[in-house]
């Protein structure tokens, strides 16, 4: 059984349907939600799921990347991940860190990437006049948003829509999406997923 940690910054409605997943005949379980933000409202719908939970305060450190990263360690050290989620976790994280996790750290993006790595992607799809949008789940290298593609999931951009629209359409499919490829990953398959 494959033991997944999951780092997130906000609300953590991904993390919810990634742990909501991972039940009777999946590779993994879920074994630590960690957030940057003690505020973060998914660490209460993590432990209200039984999920243990850890808070980094990314401010406390002000720019000390170095310094973050290692508070960040020390619980997922303790819960010894074999992989590791992160789902809408809003730090960048340094090739360093990165290194640590290499074939195991997962990211899920709201664009079809190549296109629009970084923020506002909806925005940015909306402005290019793009007929689609959509997520794409990938691993984590040193470049942003750049790993190997893991899968997609695609939405048709609609006449009228807004990034919020846009945004709300493309979090149903990133709620399908991400748990169908942490499904695949858990069990030793890397081939891309294409859901329609």
């Amino acid at each position: 059984m494959k033991r997944v940690a999951i780092l997130i910054s906000g609300g953590g409605s991904n993390m919810v349907a990634l742990a909501r997943s991972m039940t009777g005949d999946h590779p993994a379980r879920p074994v630590l939600v960690v957030a940057n933000d003690p505020a973060a409202a998914g660490l209460a719908k993590a432990a209200a799921m039984g999920i243990p939970t850890a808070a980094v305060d990314h401010r406390a450190y002000k720019g000390d990347r170095a310094a973050f990263e290692a508070a960040l360690l020390a619980p997922l050290e303790a819960a010894a991940p074999d992989i590791l989620c992160l789902a809408g976790f809003m730090r960048i994280l340094t090739p360093g860190f990165i290194a640590r996790f290499a074939g195991r750290m997962l990211n899920i993006h709201p664009s079809l990437l190549p296109k629009y790595p970084g923020l506002h992607t909806h925005q940015r799809a909306l402005d290019a006049h793009d007929a689609e949008a959509g997520c794409t789940v990938h691993e984590v290298t040193a470049e942003l948003d750049a790993g190997p593609i893991l899968g997609q999931a695609r939405v048709p951009v609609l006449p009228g829509d807004t990034a919020e629209t846009l945004s709300a359409r493309v979090l149903i499919e990133e709620h399908r999406l991400y748990p169908a490829v942490l499904r695949r990953f858990a069990s030793g398959n890397r081939t891309p997923l294409w859901l329609p």
